[in-house]
């Protein structure tokens, strides 16, 4: 990740994890096929340990920033 990540930016999917944690009030680990690689979502929070809350097409879920790139507004 080359730029800085900020609450409500668009993000992009650049490689999956081995699993994926949802972010719910109740978190469930789900399988990496959840998501999918270019799928774009949006910043919803900060969490500790470099981990975002990112809500997608289907679902909100805890990300590693190494899973991600920042969109560019021009893309």
């Amino acid at each position: 990740m080359s730029e800085s990540i900020d609450i409500g930016d668009r993000i992009r999917i650049v490689s999956l994890p081995p699993y994926v944690k949802t972010a719910e009030p109740m978190p469930m680990l789900r399988p990496p096929d959840v998501i999918r690689i270019g799928e774009e979502g949006t910043v919803l929070s900060r969490e500790p340990g470099d981990y975002w809350s990112v809500r997608m097409e289907n679902g909100a879920y805890l990300l590693s920033s190494q899973y991600l790139e920042k969109v560019d507004s021009a893309d």
